[in-house]
């Protein structure tokens, strides 16, 4: 096993908590400080991957030599990305648009190792909301646990109870896949469950 320092590049309590949760706990954590914004045309797919590559990218330039893990996600309805919910507008137009149909969750997941090289997975997971109501609506924007996240919403959290059905995995959904995650890392020779 190589016992390189494992670097999380990303600021995300709940991706700390995910990795946490199998026995990895990272020895630094240090968000990448890339610009997120789609480019012209690209699928959510695309996007998801895109992303994580150039976080763990980033980071892997400030710590050569380490193990850098990398993940984006991404909510996609159709062909369309929908953006991290930072006003109360953004998140109350992806929940409208999400009510009463299934969409998509792209992880893009990216390992770069102490050699340079770089290892990802993308993880697509479907979920499907229930059709809710107004009054449904305003609790859940009055609760704020939607700012910051991908879609305007947190599985983890009060819109556990708008979800009619998932397929796939729920780690993802909550912003980091583990299955894929702890394969990456024991596929590169990083102990996992330590």
């Amino acid at each position: 096993m190589i016992q390189a320092p494992l670097v999380l590049a990303s600021a995300s309590p709940r991706r700390v908590d995910l990795l946490a949760q199998i026995g990895i706990q990272p020895d630094e954590i240090l968000p990448a400080d890339i610009d997120e914004t789609p480019l012209r045309r690209e699928l959510p797919r695309a996007l998801a991957g895109r992303l994580a590559r150039a976080k763990a990218a980033a980071v892997q330039a400030l710590r050569p030599g380490a193990f850098v893990l990398a993940a984006d996600t991404v909510v996609a309805c159709g062909r369309r990305a929908l953006p991290k919910a930072e006003t109360e507008s953004q998140a109350a137009a992806c929940l409208d648009l999400l009510s009463g149909r299934a969409h998509r969750v792209l992880g893009g997941v990216a390992l770069a190792l102490p050699d340079g090289r770089m290892l990802e997975r993308l993880v697509v997971t479907n979920v499907t909301f229930k059709r809710f109501d107004r009054r449904e609506m305003t609790a859940y924007l009055a609760s704020g646990e939607w700012r910051g996240k991908a879609g305007g919403y947190a599985i983890q959290g009060l819109a556990a109870a708008l979800v009619r059905q998932i397929s796939g995995s729920y780690s993802n959904v909550v912003g980091l896949p583990l299955y894929e995650t702890a394969a990456l890392l024991q596929g590169a020779g990083r102990r996992v469950f330590t």
